[in-house]
Protein backbone atom coordinates (compact mmCIF):
# COMPACT_ATOMS: atom_id res chain seq x y z
CA UNK A 1 0.00 0.00 0.00
CA UNK A 2 3.06 2.22 -0.12
CA UNK A 3 2.48 5.42 -2.06
CA UNK A 4 -1.30 5.02 -1.95
CA UNK A 5 -3.74 7.10 0.05
CA UNK A 6 -4.23 5.64 3.54
CA UNK A 7 -7.25 3.38 4.05
CA UNK A 8 -9.14 3.94 7.31
CA UNK A 9 -10.95 1.01 8.89
CA UNK A 10 -13.36 0.89 11.82
CA UNK A 11 -13.19 -2.37 13.78
CA UNK A 12 -16.10 -3.20 16.10
CA UNK A 13 -15.19 -6.24 18.22
CA UNK A 14 -15.73 -6.79 21.96
CA UNK A 15 -13.35 -9.76 22.32
CA UNK A 16 -10.14 -8.15 23.59
CA UNK A 17 -7.82 -10.91 22.40
CA UNK A 18 -9.31 -11.23 18.92
CA UNK A 19 -9.75 -7.48 18.53
CA UNK A 20 -6.12 -6.83 19.38
CA UNK A 21 -4.91 -9.53 16.98
CA UNK A 22 -7.07 -8.21 14.14
CA UNK A 23 -6.10 -4.60 14.79
CA UNK A 24 -2.38 -5.36 14.87
CA UNK A 25 -2.62 -7.54 11.78
CA UNK A 26 -4.48 -4.88 9.82
CA UNK A 27 -2.05 -2.16 10.86
CA UNK A 28 0.87 -4.39 9.88
CA UNK A 29 -0.80 -4.73 6.46
CA UNK A 30 -0.81 -0.94 6.01
CA UNK A 31 -4.31 -0.02 7.16
CA UNK A 32 -5.18 2.62 9.74
CA UNK A 33 -7.54 1.16 12.30
CA UNK A 34 -9.80 2.52 15.01
CA UNK A 35 -11.14 -0.16 17.36
CA UNK A 36 -14.40 0.09 19.29
CA UNK A 37 -15.67 -2.53 21.77
CA UNK A 38 -19.38 -1.60 21.94
CA UNK A 39 -22.14 -1.23 19.37
CA UNK A 40 -23.26 2.28 20.29
CA UNK A 41 -19.74 3.69 20.07
CA UNK A 42 -19.20 1.89 16.76
CA UNK A 43 -22.42 3.37 15.39
CA UNK A 44 -21.39 6.91 16.41
CA UNK A 45 -17.98 6.46 14.77
CA UNK A 46 -19.40 4.98 11.58
CA UNK A 47 -21.81 7.92 11.21
CA UNK A 48 -18.85 10.31 10.96
CA UNK A 49 -18.09 9.29 7.37
CA UNK A 50 -14.40 8.96 8.25
CA UNK A 51 -13.91 5.28 7.45
CA UNK A 52 -13.47 3.42 4.18
CA UNK A 53 -14.87 0.16 5.58
CA UNK A 54 -16.35 -1.27 8.77
CA UNK A 55 -15.45 -4.69 10.20
CA UNK A 56 -18.39 -5.49 12.44
CA UNK A 57 -18.93 -8.24 15.02
CA UNK A 58 -22.63 -9.05 15.30
CA UNK A 59 -22.49 -9.90 19.03
CA UNK A 60 -21.67 -6.54 20.60
CA UNK A 61 -22.69 -5.11 23.98
CA UNK A 62 -25.27 -2.27 24.29
CA UNK A 63 -26.26 -2.45 20.61
CA UNK A 64 -25.93 -5.69 18.66
CA UNK A 65 -24.25 -5.66 15.27
CA UNK A 66 -27.41 -6.28 13.25
CA UNK A 67 -29.05 -3.25 14.90
CA UNK A 68 -25.92 -1.15 14.29
CA UNK A 69 -25.90 -2.18 10.64
CA UNK A 70 -29.61 -1.69 10.03
CA UNK A 71 -29.57 1.72 11.74
CA UNK A 72 -26.56 2.84 9.72
CA UNK A 73 -28.24 1.88 6.45
CA UNK A 74 -31.47 3.61 7.47
CA UNK A 75 -29.41 6.74 8.21
CA UNK A 76 -27.97 6.61 4.68
CA UNK A 77 -24.46 5.49 5.66
CA UNK A 78 -23.17 3.42 2.73
CA UNK A 79 -19.75 2.47 4.15
CA UNK A 80 -18.90 -1.12 3.09
CA UNK A 81 -19.41 -3.57 5.99
CA UNK A 82 -17.77 -6.94 6.55
CA UNK A 83 -19.42 -8.93 9.35
CA UNK A 84 -17.24 -11.04 11.65
CA UNK A 85 -19.17 -13.35 13.94
CA UNK A 86 -19.41 -16.72 15.60
CA UNK A 87 -23.00 -16.95 14.36
CA UNK A 88 -22.59 -19.29 11.40
CA UNK A 89 -26.13 -20.58 10.68
CA UNK A 90 -27.80 -19.72 7.39
CA UNK A 91 -30.50 -17.79 9.27
CA UNK A 92 -27.90 -15.61 11.01
CA UNK A 93 -25.98 -14.98 7.77
CA UNK A 94 -29.17 -14.00 5.98
CA UNK A 95 -30.13 -11.65 8.84
CA UNK A 96 -26.78 -9.87 8.57
CA UNK A 97 -26.93 -9.59 4.79
CA UNK A 98 -30.55 -8.41 4.87
CA UNK A 99 -29.58 -5.72 7.39
CA UNK A 100 -27.10 -4.32 4.85
CA UNK A 101 -23.84 -6.27 5.19
CA UNK A 102 -21.66 -6.44 2.09
CA UNK A 103 -19.84 -9.63 3.12
CA UNK A 104 -19.79 -12.17 5.93
CA UNK A 105 -16.94 -14.11 7.56
CA UNK A 106 -17.57 -16.70 10.28
CA UNK A 107 -15.30 -17.22 13.28
CA UNK A 108 -12.83 -18.82 13.52
CA UNK A 109 -11.27 -17.51 10.32
CA UNK A 110 -7.87 -17.31 8.64
CA UNK A 111 -6.49 -13.78 8.74
CA UNK A 112 -5.39 -14.12 5.10
CA UNK A 113 -9.04 -14.67 4.15
CA UNK A 114 -10.06 -11.57 6.09
CA UNK A 115 -7.49 -9.53 4.16
CA UNK A 116 -8.64 -10.98 0.83
CA UNK A 117 -12.31 -10.26 1.56
CA UNK A 118 -11.43 -6.75 2.71
CA UNK A 119 -9.47 -6.06 -0.47
CA UNK A 120 -12.40 -7.27 -2.56
CA UNK A 121 -14.77 -5.08 -0.56
CA UNK A 122 -12.63 -1.99 -1.06
CA UNK A 123 -12.39 -2.64 -4.81
CA UNK A 124 -16.14 -2.50 -5.27
CA UNK A 125 -17.46 0.68 -6.89
CA UNK A 126 -19.05 2.98 -4.34
CA UNK A 127 -22.68 3.98 -4.81
CA UNK A 128 -21.71 7.42 -3.53
CA UNK A 129 -20.19 9.41 -6.37
CA UNK A 130 -17.56 11.85 -5.16
CA UNK A 131 -17.44 14.89 -7.44
CA UNK A 132 -14.20 15.74 -9.18
CA UNK A 133 -14.51 19.27 -7.82
CA UNK A 134 -15.80 20.06 -4.31
CA UNK A 135 -17.55 23.39 -3.90
CA UNK A 136 -18.89 25.70 -1.21
CA UNK A 137 -20.34 28.83 -2.76
CA UNK A 138 -17.64 30.34 -4.98
CA UNK A 139 -14.96 28.18 -3.33
CA UNK A 140 -13.78 25.28 -5.48
CA UNK A 141 -11.36 22.51 -4.52
CA UNK A 142 -9.98 19.95 -6.97
CA UNK A 143 -8.62 16.87 -5.13
CA UNK A 144 -6.96 15.46 -8.26
CA UNK A 145 -4.55 18.35 -8.82
CA UNK A 146 -4.75 19.80 -5.27
CA UNK A 147 -5.90 23.24 -6.40
CA UNK A 148 -8.18 25.64 -4.55
CA UNK A 149 -9.81 28.66 -6.15
CA UNK A 150 -12.22 31.37 -5.04
CA UNK A 151 -14.32 33.08 -7.70
CA UNK A 152 -11.86 31.80 -10.29
CA UNK A 153 -8.72 33.04 -8.48
CA UNK A 154 -6.23 30.40 -7.34
CA UNK A 155 -5.37 30.33 -3.64
CA UNK A 156 -2.06 29.26 -2.18
CA UNK A 157 -2.98 26.41 0.20
CA UNK A 158 -0.38 24.53 2.30
CA UNK A 159 -0.72 20.75 2.46
CA UNK A 160 -2.37 20.27 5.86
CA UNK A 161 -4.78 23.15 5.31
CA UNK A 162 -5.70 21.69 1.92
CA UNK A 163 -6.32 18.26 3.48
CA UNK A 164 -8.42 19.82 6.24
CA UNK A 165 -10.49 21.87 3.79
CA UNK A 166 -11.06 18.83 1.58
CA UNK A 167 -12.21 16.78 4.57
CA UNK A 168 -14.59 19.53 5.71
CA UNK A 169 -16.00 19.91 2.19
CA UNK A 170 -16.56 16.16 1.82
CA UNK A 171 -18.45 16.16 5.12
CA UNK A 172 -20.12 19.56 4.95
CA UNK A 173 -23.37 18.23 6.42
CA UNK A 174 -21.64 16.83 9.52
CA UNK A 175 -19.95 18.12 12.65
CA UNK A 176 -16.52 16.47 12.73
CA UNK A 177 -14.99 15.76 16.16
CA UNK A 178 -11.45 17.06 16.69
CA UNK A 179 -10.10 13.57 17.28
CA UNK A 180 -11.52 12.33 13.97
CA UNK A 181 -10.03 15.30 12.14
CA UNK A 182 -6.65 14.60 13.74
CA UNK A 183 -6.91 10.90 12.86
CA UNK A 184 -7.83 11.56 9.25
CA UNK A 185 -5.41 14.41 8.52
CA UNK A 186 -2.39 13.52 10.66
CA UNK A 187 -2.83 9.75 10.98
CA UNK A 188 -0.61 8.02 13.48
CA UNK A 189 1.86 10.87 14.00
CA UNK A 190 2.60 10.65 17.71
CA UNK A 191 4.28 14.03 18.24
CA UNK A 192 1.17 16.13 17.57
CA UNK A 193 0.50 19.06 19.87
CA UNK A 194 -2.88 18.80 21.57
CA UNK A 195 -4.08 21.97 19.83
CA UNK A 196 -2.83 21.15 16.33
CA UNK A 197 -6.38 20.84 14.93
CA UNK A 198 -7.47 24.19 16.41
CA UNK A 199 -4.32 25.93 15.17
CA UNK A 200 -4.74 24.56 11.64
CA UNK A 201 -8.43 25.48 11.57
CA UNK A 202 -7.53 29.02 12.69
CA UNK A 203 -4.96 29.37 9.90
CA UNK A 204 -7.39 28.04 7.31
CA UNK A 205 -10.10 30.43 8.49
CA UNK A 206 -7.76 33.42 8.19
CA UNK A 207 -6.60 32.34 4.75
CA UNK A 208 -10.14 31.92 3.41
CA UNK A 209 -11.45 35.10 5.03
CA UNK A 210 -8.49 37.06 3.69
CA UNK A 211 -9.31 35.81 0.20
CA UNK A 212 -12.91 37.00 0.58
CA UNK A 213 -14.77 33.72 1.17
CA UNK A 214 -18.11 34.38 2.87
CA UNK A 215 -18.56 30.89 4.31
CA UNK A 216 -17.49 29.87 7.81
CA UNK A 217 -15.84 27.01 9.64
CA UNK A 218 -17.98 26.78 12.76
CA UNK A 219 -16.75 25.53 16.12
CA UNK A 220 -19.42 23.36 17.76
CA UNK A 221 -18.82 23.48 21.54
CA UNK A 222 -17.81 20.13 22.98
CA UNK A 223 -17.89 18.44 19.56
CA UNK A 224 -15.67 19.80 16.81
CA UNK A 225 -15.99 21.73 13.56
CA UNK A 226 -18.49 22.06 10.75
CA UNK A 227 -18.28 23.92 7.45
CA UNK A 228 -21.10 26.37 6.74
CA UNK A 229 -21.61 28.25 3.46
CA UNK A 230 -22.97 31.78 3.20
CA UNK A 231 -26.11 30.32 1.62
CA UNK A 232 -26.70 28.03 4.59
CA UNK A 233 -26.15 30.84 7.05
CA UNK A 234 -28.77 33.04 5.35
CA UNK A 235 -31.39 30.31 5.01
CA UNK A 236 -34.53 30.70 7.18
Amino acid sequence: MEGAAPVYLLLAEDDETLGDLVRRGLEASGYRVHWERAGGAAYDRACSGTYDALILDLMLPDMDGVTVLRTLREAGVRTPVLCLTARSTVVDRVAGLDAGADDYLSKPFAFEELLARLRALLRRPSDVVVPEVLTAGSLRLSPADRRVSLAGRLLDMPGREFDLLEYLLRNSARTLPRELIAERIWGDETSLRSNVVDVTVSRLRRRLAGAGWEGRILAVPGLGYRLSTAEAASAP
